[in-house]
């Protein structure tokens, strides 16, 4: 029989350390915050709370004042009577709004890459590029105060932005957060030793490029993930991959998300979605030594074999008919008509190449 747990006491929660970052999510709105408003007809502005600041529309003024040390999930009034819902951002719409040196992997991509590499509490994460930073702030919420993110940028202009932007979702600097300026292909071996690294994200052009260093760093059974924009590149790193040997079958996928519309009865999708941002491609390394397992794929058929014909016999041709076959029939009728159609197209054609001369 086992024995009931003790209920913890605030004594055990005030000396339990709060998670870098909690504070800036919960408690009264504090000078330095972002905030989101929105208005009545559903726009969105996100903005800094500062002491004495003030927010303009042509709606009216909102002071900031009226908003510090007060909750969030209220509803105010600015200047001309007009209501605004205030929120802290969630960390999607934080990534959408916040400063950005390069374009950001969206947080429907973040959200898989973060499931699918298996990003746990303590992990050591290499990433490049850094980008704006938006994707580092999810593993280092994943990892913890505890984990390791390596991040790797080429350019500095870059790695301020993400640097600001990792700081002000904090609320200051990461304890697990490390940015490098440099080529990851050249940097990653250099800083990590040979199989020191639980997980590789890599968000760049030539990610084939740094395959080596990633074998090297990435322990057995470690998951490197790449996210690429082009079909052009999921094929040049999934065939790098392939013939390098060190790494586990690939697996290529992408997300789309579709909104709904709710009003009522009138529930239907969203005339507008988030389609294609990008691929994701996963494997894992295998143990020093080891070979990639060749899986067994079944054979297809795209031919008549000998049989097939030999066994064909006049009797079956009321059989073979593209009405057998679910296709509509073409009339002699839509025929002519589509030769004339056709004809037409091609006088017009030589019509206007003859007035262009």
């Amino acid at each position: 029989m086992t024995e009931p747990t003790t209920p913890a006491t605030a004594t055990d929660t005030a000396v339990r350390p709060e998670p870098v970052g909690a504070s800036e999510r919960r408690g009264p709105l504090r000078p330095g915050q972002r905030v989101q408003l929105k208005d009545a007809k559903g726009r969105l502005n996100t903005i800094t709370l500062t002491p004495g600041g003030q927010f303009h529309s042509y709606q009216g003024v909102l002071r900031h004042d009226d908003l510090i040390g007060g909750p969030e999930g209220v509803v105010v009034q600015n200047s001309a009577g007009h209501d605004y819902q205030v929120l802290r951002p969630l960390l999607s719409d934080f990534v959408l709004s916040m400063p950005r040196g390069a374009t950001v992997v969206y947080p429907k991509d973040a959200g898989q890459i973060v499931q699918m590499a298996d990003i746990f509490p303590g992990a050591r994460v290499v990433e490049a590029g850094v980008g704006s930073g938006g994707l580092s702030i999810s593993l280092l919420r994943a990892v913890g105060d505890l984990g390791e993110v390596h991040s790797y940028e080429r350019r500095p202009e870059f790695a301020d932005v993400a640097r600001a932007n990792v700081q002000t979702f904090f609320g200051g600097e990461h304890p697990a957060w490390s940015i490098h300026l440099g080529d990851a292909q050249e940097e990653m071996t250099r800083l990590h030793g040979p199989g020191s690294v639980d997980r590789v994200v890599l968000d760049m052009l030539a990610p084939w490029e740094c395959l080596d260093a990633v074998a090297t760093v990435l322990a057995p059974g470690g998951a490197w993930i790449s996210y690429v924009a082009t079909a052009t590149q999921l094929s040049r790193v999934a065939e790098a991959i392939r013939e390098d040997g060190r790494f586990t079958q690939v697996e290529a996928s992408e997300t789309l998300v579709r909104g709904w519309h709710l009003d009522g009865l009138a529930v239907r999708p969203d005339h507008r979605m988030v389609a294609h941002t990008g691929f994701l491609l996963l494997t894992r390394r295998l143990a020093t030594g080891e070979e990639a397992l060749q899986l067994k794929k079944r054979s297809k058929v795209s031919e008549f074999s000998a049989e097939d014909i030999e066994a064909w016999h006049p009797a079956d041709e009321a059989r073979w008919t593209p009405q057998a076959l679910g296709e509509r029939p073409v009339t002699d009728k839509k025929a002519r008509k589509a030769a004339r159609e056709a004809a037409s197209m091609e006088q017009k054609g030589a019509l206007r190449h003859l007035e262009d001369l």
